[in-house]
């Protein structure tokens, strides 16, 4: 399939974008595990990612979390609002992280607002050598209410369902209020209860004014509100362009390798099954 890669390096406009990326290389054990070429994102354009297991999606969004740094270049190959040394910390006040795997590492039992309230300090809980102030609560209360959870804020978390923890995950990114949300698999081992309200929380968010990074496998996944695709494979990116361009059975059986088929189930709504 022909790589529809938007045309364009970094040059900016009348601002900088969120993020470049210029021949970015990734190895690990000595293998390339991603190489992108040339990819920018606009500030507040929201966006999805999708590929199969193994791909480098994730890769992918660790090097704009910070997470993972990209082999030297001459030229720098992350630019973060056009700058080269953005700090860790520029970056985590621009962005909220949600990830299924986060929900894991949440062992402890604690009222669902301290989750959120983690959030203002970047962890999961607030740290003990801190004292969150009563406006720190209240900013909390007023997030969980935007995403239909504040019922739930004195709850252990402990004992919430998969789709209500989730949904306090989303609670706690959105907290400091950042620009960016980066949603890693959000509706992975959610029944489907759970995935419809984590969905209409995604949506909650981009109509909020901010922008979404998603990455998935499911098609549904992808709102009416993200109107981009970048398709990643074998380390590379596949494709990239308009969700009406990309969300297509020819795009789709490319990217898996299967026979792939898409529906617009409703407007602005995909599905996506294999063929067997």
């Amino acid at each position: 399939m022909a790589d529809s890669q938007f045309e364009g390096g970094c040059e900016a406009d009348s601002r900088p974008p969120f993020l470049c990326l210029n021949n970015a290389i990734v190895k690990r054990s000595g293998k390339t595990i991603l190489h992108v070429g040339s990819f920018e994102l606009a500030e507040g354009e929201s966006m999805a990612l999708l590929g199969p297991n193994g791909a480098g999606k994730s890769t992918f969004i660790k090097l704009i979390t910070r997470e993972i740094l990209p082999l030297y270049q001459d030229e720098p190959p992350v630019l973060f609002r056009g700058n080269a040394r953005a700090t860790l910390e520029d970056v985590k006040k621009s962005l909220g992280i949600v990830s299924s795997t986060m929900q894991d590492q949440i062992t402890v039992h604690m009222p669902a607002i301290e989750v959120v309230a983690g959030g203002l300090y970047g962890s999961l809980g607030v740290p003990k050598r801190v004292n969150a102030s009563e406006d720190d609560y209240a900013r909390c209360r007023k997030t969980m209410a935007t995403l239909g959870v504040e019922s739930i804020a004195d709850r252990d978390v402990m004992t919430l369902s998969t789709g209500q923890a989730r949904r306090v995950l989303f609670a706690r990114a959105l907290v400091h209020d950042p620009d960016v949300v980066v949603l890693d698999e959000p509706c992975t081992g959610l029944d489907p209860q759970g995935m419809h309200y984590v969905r209409r929380s995604m949506r909650a968010i981009a109509q909020s004014g901010r922008a979404i990074l998603l990455v998935t496998h499911y098609a549904e996944d992808i709102i009416p509100e993200i109107e981009r695709l970048l398709l990643i494979k074998d380390g590379s990116v596949h494709a990239d362009g308009s969700k009406e361009e990309l969300l297509c059975d020819e795009a789709m059986s490319s990217l898996f390798d299967v026979p792939m088929s898409v529906a617009e189930v409703t407007p602005g709504h995909y599905s996506l099954t294999s063929e067997y």
